[in-house]
Formats: structure tokens, C-alpha cells, sequence
């Protein structure tokens, strides 16, 4: 169970302003939602992925503590964050692990009924060269799949990330989703 979204985002804001006490109550509560997010990640990873959850979680987390302090907003604020930064793991990782193999690249196959999410054997570095690309054309567009799919972020989060309703968000999701399933069919690659 999620731990109220009221008391993470009075950590957040105490810990923003210097309180390390408000730190030590939050670790608990946020690592156990990291913990939520790296698994959804790693389901989505191939069977032979040598990245765990946990050095995924802890390497989040290090990255999080450590650097430049952010004014949080409130808990949604933290975990878009929290997503971009998973990606961004997952991302580089998937870049060297593609550099050190030969035989180049797999190809991505995304379920029309899933959330813009490629099956286990998809390439997170391919799919996030499309939401570059998606970023280029539609900012709005990738940051919500960014937010839902790699963030887990609900509709209703999402929309309060981004301060617009959650029939835009749901809008644009689905026409997202679309563009990416053309991406990777065959004759776009």
C-alpha cells in the first residue's frame, strides 16, 4: 500500500529545506515505491539482464540523495523524477551492453493493448530514441509516456505532473501510444 501522498510531500518539502531528519523518515517510505518502479522495469527486461532491481533502486536512490537538491512539489513531482532517472540507468546500461556485443540490435515488437510497452525482449535504448524523436515532434506526448510508463505514475498523477486534465492526458497516451507502434513496425526500421 502506498503511503499517503500528503506525508511524502511534507518530507520532500521539510528535506528540501535542509531538514536531514525528514530524509531518514521519508528513505522508508520512497525506497519502498522505487522498489515498485524498478520492478516494473525489470519485468519488462529480458530474462539474461545482468542490471537487478536492487542496484537499480540503489543506484536511483544514490543519484537522488546526492545531488543537486530540488524543491519538491509533492510525491508526483519525486517520482517523475525518479523516472526519468531509472531511464536513464536502464538507458546508459542498455547503451553499453549494445556497444560491447556484436551483432547489432533487436527489434522491438509493442502490444497495441499495452501501455507503449515493448515486451521483454524490447530494447529500452531503441524505445527511448523514439521518445526522443516523439520529444522532438510532441513534447507533451513523451513526457506522458514517460510518466506512466517508466514513472507508473496513474492518469490522475500524470495530469497533476503536468498541470492539464486527465481526459488530456488520457488523449494523448493513446495517440502516443500509436505513434510508437509505427515507429517499430518493420518497414519504419
Amino acid at each position: 500500500m502506498r503511503p499517503a501522498t500528503h506525508d511524502v510531500t511534507q518530507l520532500l518539502r521539510a528535506w528540501s529545506k535542509g531538514d536531514e531528519g525528514a530524509l531518514e523518515k521519508l528513505t522508508p517510505l520512497i525506497y519502498k515505491e522505487l522498489h515498485r518502479l524498478a520492478w516494473s522495469y525489470m519485468v519488462r527486461e529480458t530474462p539474461d539482464h545482468t542490471l537487478q532491481g536492487t542496484a537499480l533502486i540503489n543506484e536511483a536512490y544514490i543519484r537522488l540523495i546526492t545531488g543537486k537538491r530540488v524543491q519538491w512539489r509533492d510525491r508526483a513531482h519525486f517520482f517523475a523524477l525518479s523516472a526519468k532517472l531509472m531511464r536513464r540507468i536502464l538507458v546508459d546500461f542498455g547503451r553499453s551492453r549494445r556497444s560491447q556485443k556484436r551483432g547489432g540490435e533487436r527489434p522491438i515488437f509493442l502490444k497495441e493493448s499495452a501501455v507503449a510497452a515493448p515486451e521483454k525482449s524490447a530494447d529500452l535504448v531503441a524505445l527511448d530514441e523514439a521518445l526522443v524523436k516523439l520529444a522532438a515532434i510532441d513534447p507533451l506526448k513523451s513526457q506522458i509516456v514517460e510518466l506512466r510508463f517508466f514513472g507508473g505514475l496513474s492518469v490522475c498523477e500524470t495530469a497533476e505532473v503536468l498541470k492539464i486534465a486527465p481526459s488530456t492526458v488520457y488523449k494523448h497516451f493513446d495517440l502516443a501510444k500509436l505513434w510508437l507502434l509505427r515507429q517499430f513496425k518493420p518497414d519504419n526500421r
